[in-house]
């Protein structure tokens, strides 16, 4: 895939392992095409490495003990009696802002319109562009300008709570998944039965500590139910927040001397889509769009009016928002069962998960009771 390289060859790059043999995860480090194992009392869990001041100065400090080949992990698919990748987060909370892009945000507005019903997309996406045409593209949300095209377009009666969100001062920030529910690299993501029109949402996620610094980035992948949500704003929670429905991975990149915010100000993700049909769907996500600034999506989280302990993963929102037709006409792009789903970037890597139903996907069993007597057992804690 273009753009996308899997030697992490350059920069800090930390992840967690199912350890088949501790039957529990392990916090792990990639040099040189191997994957160590880093586990200890200082760093019991992902969360715990990145409270400290500099991870990536202190993981050159530890040697570990060898898992094995990187391209062995990256290949392998997500088996619980195997060793195999897991999501790279594991204490933090999962967060994630919405509505962060012009092009998206007309979609959200679309969905609202539609109530969830894709037939009515198409005419839909049509009177609203007429009105709106490129006006947004450029606009700084909360900004004065942006203030006049939220007076213009209520008064020509197209106001919706996604475009307030969008381009008014308050980001939209949720919870996307409970803590160590996100699936990793190789895994399956779930799609919650009662959808029939749905995307996968290809996005950088920030890696953030308890006081609220930035410590790193990895990819991400919002499994998204277009009908779900758009019937109802108040059923957000239901469309976002199921069995394997955030995936995060392969490997969180730590900043560094070699990589930093400006790093994700300035990334392009690609998305690659395959059906078991033969079906291909390529699509692109470029950071430069973000209608507002990271670390202000940040500061709008985590601060003196939201505490995490456990410090934070925040997924910052996609450009990507399918249109084509996949089958019925003018009904958009939709998953099929069976689909895989490849979100790549020449810094990070790439996750690729197949998509299921989320009760076919493998149950989450492995809580924060079973993580921390895990640790106890193996003298981490």
């Amino acid at each position: 895939m273009a753009g996308y390289s899997d030697n992490f060859d350059t920069g800090s790059y930390v992840g967690r392992v199912w350890d088949r043999a501790k039957q529990g995860p392990s916090v792990v480090v990639v040099r040189q095409g191997r994957v160590y194992d880093v586990t200890s009392k200082d760093i019991p869990t992902v969360s715990a490495l990145l409270e400290m001041d500099d991870p990536a100065a202190f993981l050159r400090t530890r040697d570990g003990e060898t898992i094995g080949s990187l391209q062995a992990l990256l290949s392998g698919e997500s088996n619980t009696g195997q060793t195999h990748l897991l999501a790279p987060i594991d204490l933090q909370a999962v967060k994630a802002c919405g509505v962060t892009f012009a092009r998206s945000m007309l979609e959200r507005v679309i969905e609202e319109r539609a109530a969830g019903n894709p037939d009515l997309a198409n005419s839909i996406r049509a009177r609203i562009t007429a009105i709106i045409g490129d006006s947004l593209r450029n606009l700084k949300a909360g900004s004065p300008e942006a203030a006049k095209v939220k007076a213009a377009l209520i008064e020509d009666g197209v106001w919706s709570q996604y475009l307030e969100v969008g381009i008014g001062p308050d980001a939209e920030v949720f919870s996307k998944a409970q803590v160590l529910s996100s699936v990793g690299h190789g895994a399956d993501v779930g799609l919650h039965p009662i959808s029939k029109w749905n995307n996968p949402e290809p996005e950088i996620v920030l890696t953030v500590d308890s006081q609220g610094r930035v410590k790193g980035a990895t990819l991400g992948n919002d499994v998204n139910l277009r009908d779900v949500e758009g019937r109802s704003a108040l059923l957000l929670g239901k469309a976002k927040d199921n069995n394997a429905s955030c995936s995060v991975g392969p490997f969180i990149r730590l900043f560094d001397d070699t990589y930093s915010i400006d790093d994700v100000r300035n990334a392009d993700l690609d998305l690659k889509i395959e059906g078991e049909d033969g079906y291909v769907l390529n699509g692109k996500s470029s950071m430069k769009e973000i209608s507002r600034d990271p670390l202000d999506l940040v500061a709008q989280t985590i601060g003196r009016h939201h505490q995490y302990p456990d410090g934070l993963v925040l997924f910052m929102g996609t450009l990507f928002a399918p249109v084509e037709d996949r089958g019925i006409p003018g009904q958009g792009f939709t998953h099929k069962i069976g689909d895989i789903v490849t979100i790549s970037n020449n810094k990070l890597g790439a996750l690729r998960n197949r998509v299921l139903l989320s009760t076919d996907c493998a149950p989450w069993t492995f809580g924060v009771s079973h993580l921390m007597r895990n640790l106890a057992a193996r003298g981490m804690l």
